[in-house]
């Protein structure tokens, strides 16, 4: 109970100077001694409910500054609870509110951030097409414009809304994958039949570009997933092997999969260009163009891709040598 008092070094003295004169008065007179013994109890506890309030008053004002320091947007600093009194616990939960409200702000502020980017991304992408859109449409008002001509302004007008139309879609799902509010069905499926349908969709451009397309994966092979979004991964890895492969013959793009215990390992592999090596860490980020990206490229096809592959409890990796190829690898882990 008198361990505020005891604590100081200096009443700890004063009050043995004081103990042993009470000692000395009661050998000399029995109630004189008893009466100075009774004053430094009394003391002893007037002084222990001082430093009590002292210390009380000094932990409330540090409390105070901290709350000052956190409306000001100061580093957050550290409370460290010097008792496991009720004023120890208020410290110890309000450190905690204080805590979780700065993450929500971070967060809040991150995701302010990413659709200012989102945003600014999307009208530097849209604005070129509607750039050429807003050109071609003032040549079509021309009384005296062939109607060769006039055909051919309004197809290319066609084409860019298209173009516009499939980043806008694209972007939107991009966002809601990254967002996390983009469900994905759990259906049984073969592996097979979903790569099949990617082959059909995909072979007018393999056949332009003189690329064959091979899937080596057994009927056997099945999954749970979304067959439309999985579908929609697997197609822009594979359009991005055709149109990465500048061979005049034998290019191809190889689908192989082989199911574990722990995982679906599923490689697309092609003998295209390649990527170079400064470009590997970021093919993956959204709007990035590597070197040898064809000119009609955006960037989003692969960022796209890894967010579904992510989704489905999956993790996508990719090797490749400069003029040789690429192999992409996805895993989808059994849950």
């Amino acid at each position: 109970m008198m361990k505020f008092f005891f604590d100081d070094s200096k009443n700890r003295q004063e009050i043995a100077i004081v103990l042993v004169a009470a000692l000395l008065c009661l050998l000399v007179r029995q109630s004189v001694g008893v009466c100075v013994i009774l004053a430094v109890c009394i003391a002893a506890l007037l002084a222990v409910g001082f430093a009590k309030r002292r210390q009380r008053k000094r932990r409330v004002t540090a409390l105070t500054d901290y709350l000052c320091a956190v409306q000001d947007h100061l580093t957050l600093p550290p409370i460290e609870t010097e008792q496991e009194d009720e004023l120890g616990i208020l410290q110890s939960e309000i450190y905690k509110v204080v805590a979780l409200l700065r993450e929500q702000y971070a967060a809040e502020k991150k995701q302010k951030l990413y659709l200012s980017d989102m945003l600014s991304n999307i009208s530097h992408q849209i604005k070129t097409p509607l750039t050429a859109i807003g050109l071609m449409t003032e040549l079509l008002e021309q009384p005296s414009l062939p109607d060769e001509q006039r055909m051919a302004y309004a197809e290319k007008i066609d084409t860019q809304v298209t173009r516009i139309t499939w980043l806008i879609r694209h972007l939107l799902t991009l966002s809601q994958l990254e967002a996390g509010v983009l469900e994905m069905k759990r259906e049984e499926m073969s592996l097979l039949s979903v790569m099949e349908q990617v082959r059909d969709s995909l072979s007018v451009l393999a056949e332009l570009k003189g690329v064959s397309l091979l899937l080596d994966i057994p009927a056997s092979v099945t999954m749970k997933g979304d067959r439309h979004w999985l579908g929609e991964a697997m197609t822009n890895l594979v359009k991005n092997g055709i149109e990465h492969n500048e061979k005049e013959s034998g290019g191809y793009v190889r689908v192989r999969a082989e199911q574990t215990p722990l995982f679906l390992r599923l490689t697309v592999e092609d003998n295209g260009s390649g990527i170079d090596e400064a470009d590997l860490p970021h093919i993956f980020e959204r709007f990035y163009k590597a070197k040898n990206a064809p000119p009609q490229s955006v960037g989003i096809g692969l960022a796209l891709a890894k967010q579904i592959v992510t989704a489905h409890n999956g993790r996508m990796d990719v090797q490749s040598v400069r003029g040789e190829g690429s192999v992409f690898t996805v895993k989808f882990y059994t849950t």
